[in-house]
């Protein structure tokens, strides 16, 4: 798949990390754990728990590499849009298969880069009850490493979609351990997308309880309620 343009240049997100990492550090409490558990070179696909709008800025920030995230196109209007674009960072239009953006976030990890994917597809309770198949097909096409990332404390059940923690809460990002998605030799396309998602997803959510657990900050039970569906 060949992108219809080509992906963000690497020296976007590199720069402006620099920037969010000690705005976030002064505004929190902020913690990573496991920085060695991430490859230090190499195509790396990061997935991620969603529960809160500060996830991408905090993840953006804190892991040990630079990384290109897939966001929701509608995220990208306004200012908000243009700080997106401006960092490196992928928009993705989830009602149709986005081959632009499959491709462009292709295209990063055969340059050895990161790309950090939210299998959930929005914010929610956190507990990968259902993820997309976009990082298990990434993670086959390139052959990247897939990293479950768990990132906590940035909603507390009640508050909002939009909702940012409270000054100096604490925020946790766990990097838990590496896996590679093997491709099935005999086995049809379809099923192999499925096994490996399925893999992907239950590593993410054993890692994400585990490390909600280790950390004492417990995920939101709630979906946001600003993102619940108008009733009839």
């Amino acid at each position: 798949m060949t992108p219809d343009h080509p992906p963000p240049p690497e020296w976007r997100s590199t720069w402006f990390r620099r920037g969010a990492r000690p705005i976030l550090a002064a505004l929190y409490d902020t913690q990573v754990h496991h920085r060695e558990r991430m490859p230090a070179g190499g195509p790396v696909v990061a997935v991620l728990n969603h529960t809160g709008f500060l996830d991408g800025p905090f993840a953006f920030g804190f892991l040990p590499r630079p990384a290109h995230f897939l966001v929701l196109d509608r995220t990208f209007v306004g200012g908000t849009g243009r700080l997106l674009r401006w960092s490196g960072q992928i928009p993705l239009d989830q009602r149709h298969g986005d081959r632009r953006a499959l491709g462009q976030a292709l295209e990063v990890l055969r340059r050895g880069g990161v790309l950090g994917v939210f299998p959930e597809g929005g914010r929610g309770r956190g507990d990968l009850a259902e993820a997309g198949k976009g990082a298990a097909w990434l993670a086959l096409q390139s052959r990247a490493t897939v990293m479950p990332v768990a990132c906590l404390g940035t909603r507390r059940t009640g508050d909002l979609a939009n909702s940012w923690p409270r000054p100096r809460s604490r925020l946790v990002l766990d990097l838990g351990e590496p896996l590679t998605v093997e491709p099935l030799a005999g086995v049809p396309g379809r099923v192999r997308l499925e096994r490996a998602s399925e893999e992907i997803r239950t590593r993410l959510a054993t890692h994400v309880t585990g490390a909600s657990e280790r950390h004492g900050i417990p995920l939101p039970t709630d979906i946001p309620p600003d993102l619940l569906p108008d009733l009839p």
